[in-house]
């Protein structure tokens, strides 16, 4: 019988299934053929060692990346940007040891900058976050494969999320850099223009923001701040690094005014500012916020002191992508528990 039987096909679909290296959707069975393929189109060897995955620290060689994208239905040149992503991962910056064991949402968000986008086909226009392209869904499906099949990352068994969210299937998305009216993400951060990166996230699902009628920025940042000012929940302060993936035509009404994205980060960062003594614990909802905090203050009750929603105005990451028709951006909150998970960017190396 061939391998390609659908008999045979079905039964090692079962058979990983099985064994628990699933994500409970049928896999392609990983055979040494096209295993060979992905690994082939990276131009690496295949026993070469990217990363120690946690929180198991399993050893992420090329050829086990391989293994996981071609289960994920991976095209072979997609792998590049697969192993770039798994190397940004395992950064201490991110924390994928806390962000695997946690009892909170967190899923890799993978953000992807340069040519590559046109040349794969990844999707960075309308439904950028949904279903129907190939090189989005399983380049994240991919990672998260790693995670757990390398790292260790078994749902309910060491992942105890209590909810999780569906980003956990796969979580991946390009910018639209030709639609923004600023430099990209990775030319913000520091790469040269054309180069391809990616940039992953500790990311919980996106948070819809819907404005039809604002014209200038401020009229639309203020509805963009009120949605941010409820992350995790309405007290909540310090927060790490979250996007805000801003669609076209609301990039253009900030950016066509003169707007840099510094300037839009300082305005939402000022608005989302509250005195102490709206956040104690109790007034107006039971959260609040921490002992340690509150001790520095003589009386917290009538403190006036202002407490930032977010650490510093840097922490919000603006991103340009989604249709080019509709005024309806997201926000994707970062993890934030007693250190903060970093965006994190690696460059991706193709042959």
């Amino acid at each position: 019988m061939s391998l390609l039987d659908p008999e045979v096909e079905g039964g090692a679909i079962e058979a990983l299934y099985a064994r628990g290296v699933t994500d409970g959707l049928p896999v392609v069975p990983p055979t040494r053929e096209r295993v060979a393929r992905a690994v082939a189109a990276c131009g690496r060897a295949r026993d070469a060692v990217i990363a120690l995955v946690p929180p198991n620290y399993g050893p992420a060689t090329v050829e086990k990346i391989a293994v996981n994208a071609v289960m994920a239905g991976c095209r072979p040149e997609y792998l590049p940007v697969v192993i770039a992503a798994v190397e940004a991962v395992c950064d201490e910056a991110f924390d994928l040891h806390g962000v695997s064991a946690t009892t909170n949402a967190p899923a890799p968000l993978v953000v992807v900058n340069g040519p590559v986008r046109a040349a794969l086909d990844i999707n960075c226009g309308a439904g950028v976050f949904g279903p129907g392209w190939r090189a989005n869904a399983t380049i994240g499906r991919a990672l998260r494969l790693v995670c757990v099949n390398v790292g260790g990352a078994t749902p309910g068994v060491v992942s105890m999320s209590t909810l999780a969210h569906p980003g956990r299937y796969t979580y991946c998305i390009g910018e639209y850099e030709e639609a923004s009216p600023w430099e990209s993400l990775c030319v913000e951060h520091g790469f040269a223009p054309g180069r391809n990166t990616v940039a992953v996230l500790a990311a919980d699902a996106p948070l819809g923001v819907y404005d039809h009628q604002s014209r200038t920025p401020e009229d639309l940042l203020a509805t963009i701040a009120a949605s941010l000012a409820v992350v995790s929940h309405h007290k909540m302060t310090h927060w790490g690094d979250t996007l805000l993936v801003l669609s076209p035509e609301h990039a253009r009404i900030i950016g066509d005014a003169g707007w840099k994205k510094a300037d839009a980060r300082r305005w939402l960062w000022e608005r989302l500012q509250r005195p102490v003594r709206e956040l104690v614990p109790g007034k107006d909802g039971g959260e609040g916020l921490p002992e340690h905090v509150l001790r520095k203050f003589n009386d917290p009750a009538t403190e006036t002191t202002l407490i930032p929603k977010f650490r510093a105005p840097e922490n919000l990451k603006l991103v340009v992508a989604g249709g080019t028709a509709g005024r309806f951006s997201a926000i994707v909150p970062g993890w934030t528990f007693s250190k903060a998970s970093a965006l994190v960017f690696r460059p991706i190396h193709t042959p």
